[in-house]
């Protein structure tokens, strides 16, 4: 049965900041038990990822291996329904040029990101 009162917006966009572009693991891990299912999986282009714990070690290794101003920004508005949103998106330095573009696509469960494809677009 589709989700009927998901709020598409503050799912993602809760997801882009307080997990992908959290520095405090503390803080990122108390964000992955709010916004993510038990077991979720993430896919990403050269990886499948199971588990919360697996999210939030990712999360961690990306914002560290780019340095410490490195940002996820939200470009546009989320689009959703039937449990499936979809979040377009820029990484880079905070004031140097963009380093990535992409999209988050999360299927919603319960009112939580189930599973969520990492979709990158090609540089250039």
């Amino acid at each position: 049965m589709p989700e009927v009162d998901v709020n598409y917006e503050h799912l993602l966009r809760s997801n882009l900041e307080r997990v992908f572009n959290e520095r405090d693991v503390a803080k990122r891990d108390a964000a992955i038990a709010e916004l993510y299912v038990d077991e979720p999986m993430m896919y990403e282009p050269t990886a499948i990822v199971r588990g919360r714990s697996e999210i939030a070690r990712i999360a961690g290794e990306l914002l560290e291996r780019f340095g410490p101003t490195f940002t996820f920004v939200a470009d546009g508005v989320v689009v959703g329904h039937h449990g499936v949103g979809c979040l377009h998106w820029h990484a880079g330095p905070k004031d140097g040029p963009v380093a990535v573009t992409g999209m988050d696509v999360a299927e919603i469960v319960g009112g939580r990101v189930s599973r969520l494809w990492v979709m990158l677009n090609p540089p250039g």
